[in-house]
């Protein structure tokens, strides 16, 4: 018999991470481990990465229903899960781990096998101007040909400062610039705003006005000098509106994020309509540990196997944390690889 059981952790940042929703220093998450009566010393483990405040599943009885879902683990109808992203993403994981053997392998490719590794952006969280420029010059003497910028929280002249920065010492050719706003523009002031931005040759900026105001943003995507990538505007949106929100807006590109998105089920057809559209779309992780981060990367480096997008993905979240679970996940340079010689070191969850 099936059983399923769960527990809550904190992950500890090791800076304050910026962005223009406040500054976080840590992330409440959830794993969920789940193995055969029969034989309980194999078991698959995955996370319910909730993210508070962006979720569509962040509810006051979370917890409960993750209780719930736990202790019914069997007799679990699939609609009991609509609207559980982060839990259904969990389940996902642990139950693909516990199929494969308990390794935390969950999609078995030569990336898996050592062979291949994945291509990541570096990531840079608000801060002051001088923090910013410090990090900046971090990654990109880490090696990192694309940098994402976290804008928008403060003063718009100090961040077009530090693009100008970059753009004096690197061509668009040698690094790759994108920026996500997180929703800080208005609808007013944004087509100025990407203008300004569009003189630093961005390649991209990601919810540049929040989310839920679709008119808005289709007129903003129908004339921007900037591409636009749509994140927070796919959360919580139901499969029959998928269709709606890309025909309507015509964004250029998409960012998936699994975790918030329905799992891999869910994240799919969000590519799947993308694919149809000639939407771009890549990979992000959402502050996941590990055991989250694991799992997003196996899936796409199983995706760039048939599906290969050419672009660096957002998988560089796994250096953040203090207390982060030891994992075979190593960030080397600009690339993300999973080492098959390392162990997992699990001591410090406890169910």
């Amino acid at each position: 018999m099936l059983r399923a059981t769960y527990t809550r952790y904190i992950l500890k940042f090791k800076q304050p991470a910026g962005t223009s929703r406040g500054i976080l220093t840590e992330k409440e998450t959830w794993f969920v481990k789940v193995w055969y009566s029969e034989q309980p010393e194999i078991y698959g483990l995955g996370e319910c990465a909730l993210f508070r405040g962006l979720s569509a599943d962040d509810t006051p009885n979370y917890e409960k229903k993750l209780a719930y879902i736990c202790q019914n683990i069997n007799t679990l109808m699939l609609y009991e899960l609509k609207g559980l992203s982060s839990i259904l993403f969990g389940l996902d994981t642990a139950i693909a781990d516990l199929n494969n053997g308990g390794k935390r392998i969950i999609y078995s490719t030569p990336f898996t096998e050592g062979q291949t590794d994945i291509e990541i952006n570096g990531l840079i969280w608000m801060g002051d101007k001088d923090t910013m420029r410090q990090r900046i010059i971090e990654k990109l003497d880490a090696g990192f040909h694309c940098v994402k910028l976290k804008i928008g929280a403060i003063d718009f002249e100090e961040e077009l400062d530090l693009l100008r920065y970059i753009r004096k010492q690197f061509s668009k050719e040698v690094v790759e610039l994108r920026v996500d706003a997180n929703g800080a523009f208005t609808p007013q002031e944004a087509p100025r705003k990407l203008e300004e931005l569009s003189r630093y040759d961005i390649h991209s900026i990601e919810q540049p006005i929040r989310q839920g105001q679709w008119e808005e943003m289709a007129i903003l995507c129908r004339n921007t000098p900037i591409p636009i990538a749509l994140d927070e505007e796919l959360i919580g949106i139901e499969v029959s509106d998928k269709s709606k929100l890309l025909d309507m807006i015509r964004p250029q590109y998409i960012v998936i994020k699994p975790s918030l998105l329905g799992s891999f089920s869910g994240s799919w057809e969000w590519i799947a309509r993308s694919q149809e559209r000639n939407i771009g779309w890549w990979i992000t992780s959402a502050l996941e540990s590990n055991i989250g981060l694991n799992a997003i990367a196996q899936w796409t480096a199983y995706l760039q196997t048939f599906l290969p997008t050419g672009m660096p993905q957002g998988l560089g979240t796994g250096q953040l944390y203090t207390n982060n679970i030891p994992s075979p996940l190593e960030q080397t340079g600009s690339t993300i690889r999973y080492n098959p010689q390392v162990n997992w070191d699990l001591s410090q969850i406890s169910f």
